[in-house]
C-alpha cells in the first residue's frame, strides 16, 4: 500500500518540480533551469507549498481518472461515464494552471448527459500531446495483474481518447498504464518498453473492434511504434536478450536536451504522447533508485517537464516508494492528502478483486 501512496504522491511532487508554476514548463534551457535550481539551494532545500509549487492540469486529471476508478460501479461503460463525469467537473479547477489545449478540446466533446455516448468524441488531428499519458498511470495500478492486461488496455484506451482521440494520444495513456502495472509486477525496468511495444496489436485490435475513426487511426498508427522502436535501438535494448541501456558517455543536462528534442516530433521534449513517457522511461533507466538523478533528468530539462516530471515521479514510487524523497517535496504539497487517499484505496480496490 505505501508504495501506491508514494506513487500519487511522487506523480505529483514530479509534476509540481518540473511545472514551477508554469516557468519552468516554458523555459527551454536544461542548463537555465538547473542553475535557477542551485540559486534556490538545490533540490533538497525546496519546500513544495501549494502558493508556490502548485499542482498543474496533469495532477488535477490524474486524480480525476483515479477518483472514478475507485468509485463504485458495475461495469466499464459505467466506469466510462463517471470518467465523464470527472473531467468535466475537473476542468473548472483547470484555470489559470495553464491546461493542455488538447485536453481542454477533448472535455468539451464529452457529453455526461448523453448514456450511450458520453465518452465517444471526435477524432482529433492535434490531440496527439502529452495530455493522455499523465493521467493514466493510476489504471495500471488499477488493473496491474496480468490477467488483467485487456481491461488495461480497454480502460487506458478509452480513458486516452476521452481527451486525446489520436492513436500518439491515447496510445500515451496505455503506455504509461502498462508501465505502472510492470512496476507492480517486479518487471525489470529494461524490459518495460519491450513489453510495451508487444502489446500494441493487442490494442490495434480493440480499436477495430469499437469500429470507431479505423480510417484515421490507421493514417496515424505507426508512428508511435516507430518512434519507441527507434528509442530502444538507440538504447541497444529492442531484443529480448539485451539487458543493459547504453547510454552516451557525455550526457549531460545540455546533451539530454539535444536528445529529447530529437525524440520529439516537435523540438519541445516531451510533448506528445510517444516522447513524454519515453524520457520519463529513459530517466528511470539512468538514474536507477537515485530520486535526485532522476529529477535532473525528467524534472529538470526544457521540455515539457511537469509532464515527464509526473510519469518519471509515479513510476519512482511504485518502484522505490518515497523514503529516499526528502519530505519537503511532500509534506506540503497541494492535495496531498487526497493523493494518499487515492493512493490507498487504489490498493485496496486492486488487491481485492478477484
Amino acid at each position: 500500500m505505501e508504495k501506491f501512496k508514494a506513487s500519487m504522491l511522487l506523480a505529483g511532487t514530479g509534476d509540481a518540480l518540473g511545472y514551477r508554476n508554469f516557468s519552468w514548463q516554458v523555459c527551454t534551457s536544461g542548463v537555465k533551469i538547473q542553475e535557477e535550481l542551485k540559486e534556490l539551494g538545490g533540490l533538497e532545500n525546496l519546500v513544495l507549498s501549494e502558493d508556490s509549487w502548485p499542482l498543474s492540469d496533469n495532477t488535477l486529471m490524474h486524480i480525476a481518472t483515479a477518483e472514478a476508478l475507485v468509485s463504485d460501479y458495475w461495469c466499464l461503460e459505467d466506469l466510462y461515464r463517471e470518467m465523464v463525469k470527472q473531467y468535466v467537473e475537473a476542468i473548472e479547477n483547470l484555470r489559470g494552471r495553464h491546461p493542455d489545449p488538447a485536453t481542454i478540446e477533448g472535455c468539451a466533446h464529452l457529453k455526461p448527459d448523453n448514456y450511450l455516448l458520453a465518452w465517444h468524441t471526435p477524432f482529433n488531428e492535434k490531440g496527439s500531446g502529452f495530455g493522455a499519458a499523465t493521467k493514466a498511470m493510476c489504471i495500471g495500478m488499477r488493473y496491474w495483474k496480468k490477467e488483467r492486461l485487456e481491461t488495461l488496455i480497454e480502460v487506458s484506451i478509452e480513458c486516452g481518447r476521452m481527451t486525446h482521440n489520436h492513436p500518439t494520444g491515447f496510445l500515451g495513456s496505455l503506455c504509461t498504464a502498462l508501465f505502472a502495472s510492470y512496476a507492480i509486477q517486479g518487471k525489470p525496468v529494461v524490459q518495460w518498453g519491450r513489453d510495451m511495444l508487444k502489446t500494441l496489436p493487442m490494442a490495434e485490435e480493440y480499436c477495430k473492434k469499437t469500429i470507431r475513426h479505423i480510417a484515421e487511426y490507421q493514417e496515424h498508427w505507426f508512428y508511435f511504434e516507430a518512434k519507441w522502436q527507434f528509442y530502444l535501438e538507440e538504447r541497444e535494448i529492442a531484443e529480448d536478450n539485451e539487458n543493459n541501456p547504453n547510454f552516451p558517455n557525455k550526457y549531460d543536462t545540455e546533451e539530454r536536451d539535444k536528445t529529447y528534442r530529437k525524440w520529439s516530433s516537435e523540438g519541445r521534449g516531451g510533448r506528445r504522447g510517444h516522447d513524454a513517457p519515453m524520457i520519463a522511461y529513459d530517466a528511470l533507466l539512468g538514474a536507477g533508485g537515485d530520486w535526485k538523478e532522476l529529477c535532473s533528468r525528467a524534472m529538470f530539462h526544457g521540455g515539457e517537464s511537469g509532464a515527464t516530471g509526473s510519469i518519471a515521479g509515479s513510476l519512482f514510487g511504485l518502484l522505490y516508494g518515497i523514503n529516499d524523497v526528502p519530505k519537503s517535496l511532500f509534506q506540503q504539497l497541494e492535495l496531498k492528502e487526497k493523493l494518499e487517499s487515492l493512493g490507498e484505496k487504489l490498493y485496496q480496490v486492486s488487491t481485492m478483486e478477484k
